[in-house]
């Protein structure tokens, strides 16, 4: 008691309270390692729950993905002049979708060409057929005209010859007959000049008779000469005649024999049908032909036609407006069969495999409930993220790879006009 005495009053509750205190300062610290201790266990339990799903935006597609046609970019500044189909028609494979202004320009350059290969064709035929029959019967006409001109030459040149040696030898024989005649009277006159000369001699004539029959001799001596000199005129003009007259007709049926060579070698030349005519021939028709064919293919073009069975899902050009070549006139998809192209991010695509279902609900309520399909293909391509999020925090840059999921028969249907709607796919696992 005395000792319990020594102490204050207010002293007595110290060593109560440091009991108390060092037993909350043991509780706590004994608390912080256990629990220290059991968080690895509740990190490795969170870690071995299995995945059961992914989850990734996407977009409604026609299988096939959308097609823009668009004219020939050869054709520049395509104008629409007709647009057969209004957005949500279906049309058939080869179905006119549009018609450009320059379809008549392009019919009458079909109908030219065409034109252009009768023409051609109607050559050929000439070709092969030779000359006309008039024209060849016209050559063989004057063919025989030159000979027959040829025949008369010859005949006129011959009997003008025949003419001029006939006087040959008329004039011939008559020069020679007054020659010989002359030469007579001249043997007569000298024989009675040399009578005359012995009666002179022996006085019986006078001498002026004797000169007279000296004149006679004389004057027939000059006559026979001048009868031999015409008569060597004569034969020699006439003989000269003849070989002037041969030297012609010789001309002359050297040069129609050369006309008729030359009229024989024209009408070969009419009858005869060329290897090389034809083939040039036959040329200028594939040519034609093949221009012709140009100008169909490019008739053709003047038309927009669907390369597939299809729906119309959007028009982007209108009659009068011109074709953007990027735009294309309109956007055309197998509506008939959607798809769901999903952006699944890089990190989960080794997750997903082909087969596997998926469920898709729409992000805007563009269609109601969930539509349902399988993993029908797996891109080989890692790219950004086309399907923008509504969350304005999320990570447009994100890589991700696009699965495309083939819906089924119902579903299909029911997002059919839903082209490009965004949705929120889930791939399960």
């Amino acid at each position: 008691m005395d000792k319990l005495q020594k102490f204050p009053p207010g002293k007595k509750l110290i060593i109560p309270l440091s009991l108390l205190g060092l037993f909350v300062v043991g509780g706590t610290a004994i608390y912080a390692v256990n629990q220290s201790a059991s968080k690895p266990e509740t990190t490795e339990t969170v870690a071995q729950r299995p995945i059961k799903a992914v989850t990734a935006l996407g977009r409604i597609e026609p299988q096939g993905e959308v097609i823009k046609l668009s004219p020939p970019p050869d054709l520049g500044g395509a104008k629409i002049a007709q647009l057969l189909v209004e957005e949500g028609d279906r049309v058939t494979q080869g179905q006119t979708i549009a018609i450009l202004d320059n379809k008549e320009r392009n019919a009458t350059a079909v109908e030219l060409a065409r034109q252009d290969v009768r023409v051609a064709e109607a050559d050929l035929a000439i070709v092969k057929a030779g000359a006309k029959t008039g024209e060849i019967n016209a050559q063989a006409a004057s063919v025989k005209r030159v000979q027959a001109e040829l025949s008369g030459q010859i005949a006129a040149n011959e009997a003008e010859v025949a003419q001029l040696q006939a006087q040959l030898r008329t004039e011939t024989g008559e020069r020679q007959a007054a020659s010989d005649r002359l030469q007579a009277e001249l043997r007569n006159a000298e024989s009675e000049f040399k009578r005359y000369e012995r009666l002179a001699k022996q006085g019986v004539i006078s001498e002026s008779e004797l000169d007279s029959r000296r004149l006679t001799v004389d004057t027939a001596g000059l006559a026979l000469t001048e009868a031999k000199s015409s008569y060597n005129r004569t034969v020699d003009t006439l003989r000269e005649q003849v070989k002037q007259a041969q030297a012609v007709a010789r001309q002359n049926k050297d040069t129609l024999q050369e006309q008729i060579i030359e009229a024989e070698s024209t009408l070969d030349s009419v009858a005869e049908v060329r290897d090389v005519d034809v083939l040039k021939a036959q040329a200028e028709v594939e040519r034609a032909s093949a221009a012709l064919k140009q100008a169909e293919a490019d008739f053709e073009l003047t038309s927009v036609e669907s390369p597939i069975n299809g729906q119309i899902v959007k028009i982007n050009a209108y009659p009068g407006e011109l074709v953007n070549q990027d735009d294309g006139v309109v956007e055309l998809g197998q509506t008939e069969r959607m798809i769901i192209v999903a952006e699944v991010y890089e990190s989960d695509i080794s997750k997903v495999k082909v087969g596997q279902t998926a469920t898709i609900r729409s992000e805007t309520g563009a269609f109601a409930d969930e539509v349902t399909g399988k993993v029908s293909q797996i891109g080989l391509q890692i790219g950004k993220r086309d399907v923008l999020d509504t969350d304005p925090a999320a990570d447009v840059d994100s890589r991700v790879v696009e699965v495309k999921i083939r819906l089924d028969p119902e579903g299909s249907d029911r997002v059919s006009p839903l082209t490009n709607s965004k949705v929120i796919v889930k791939i399960n696992l």
